[in-house]
Parts: structure tokens; sequence; C-alpha cells
């Protein structure tokens, strides 16, 4: 099944970042939005895993967990990458969520999956598109938007479901959860 590791926004959050991106989705409809009640933190993706890996891997995220405090974090600003996706930006204890985000990769390695080596980069994505669109003039647009804060307390194994959602998009579902206690 194809997995990753993430942190969800709670709901007035998501409703939020939702009503302050409503005019970008209105200016740019030929980008491929992504849906509000998908909208999560990766913290580590770790493509298709095997049904006999999950049990350690999960053991190992709630050893995770367990040594990681909750995370105060707020949605501000935006950025691309390249012309394919159109981020929010992640403030807050950024180094607190760097550490749970290394203590799960951490995990992943140790479970014998493959993770990226690459320094972890915090957002959440708004937009796809097919590498034809300008995001730069919605990336002005959100520059000054700063959110709420929140209180991430909870990390989350999900699968996702390619082709399963709504219109022929991925469908995220947690499989485990624990709590953010350390």
């Amino acid at each position: 099944m194809r997995l990753f590791v993430a942190l969800t926004p709670p709901d007035e959050i998501v409703e939020e970042l939702r009503a302050n991106t409503a005019a970008l989705r209105e200016l740019a409809p030929e980008l491929r939005w992504t849906r509000a009640e998908q909208w999560h933190l990766t913290l580590a993706f770790l493509g298709e895993v095997a049904d006999e890996v999950v049990d350690e891997l999960a053991r190992r995220l709630n050893r995770a967990a367990a040594r990681h405090p909750p995370l105060s974090l707020a949605f501000g600003g935006g950025g691309r990458f390249g012309h394919r996706v159109l981020w929010t930006g992640v403030r807050g204890n950024l180094e607190g969520l760097r550490r749970l985000a290394d203590s799960v990769r951490a995990a992943a390695r140790r479970s014998r999956l493959p993770v990226e080596r690459r320094p972890y980069r915090p957002h959440l994505t708004l937009a796809r598109s097919d590498g034809t669109a300008d995001l730069r003039p919605l990336v002005e647009r959100l520059a000054p938007w700063e959110g709420l804060a929140w209180v991430a307390t909870w990390l989350y194994l999900m699968r996702s479901r390619l082709g399963a959602g709504l219109g022929g998009s991925a469908l995220h579902e947690p499989i485990a959860r624990w709590p953010l206690d350390g």
C-alpha cells in the first residue's frame, strides 16, 4: 500500500485556509486544486510499503511520536516548486517540526524503507499544474497572508489510494495515529 506520515490541521484552520484561497481558485481554474479535506503536512513520503512492514513501522512511529511534544504551527505566505506546485508555507515551531520529520524518517529507515535524504521543506500543497502555468502571481498574492496558529497533537500514518477520490483524485485515509506527548 502507498503510505506517508503527516500532521493534519484542525477543521477551523482548514476552513480559514479554504476561505483565504477561494479567490486564487477563481483566478486559476486551470490548476488542479487540492481538496481541503485532504490537506496535510507531509513529514515523510514512504511510497509503496509491503503489508508485512507496516506493523514494525507503526511501532517505530509510535515511539517517535512519544518523544516529541505538540507543535504550535501556522500557515502563511506561499511559494512554488517550479511551475508545477503552488504551496503555502508553515510558521511556528519549525525546529520542532524538523526534529519530528527527522524522527519519522529515521523510523522509516529502521523499518528498511527508502526515504528521501533531501532537507525537509514544510509546506502544504494547494495546487498542481501541468508545468505551463505561471504560478508567480499566485505566490505574490499569498505572500502577505498569515494564518491563525494551531497545535498539532497527533502523528498520522496515511494511506494514499490514487484515483479513489472525487474526480479521480487521490484519497488519503488515516490508518493509524499516535499522540505527540514527549
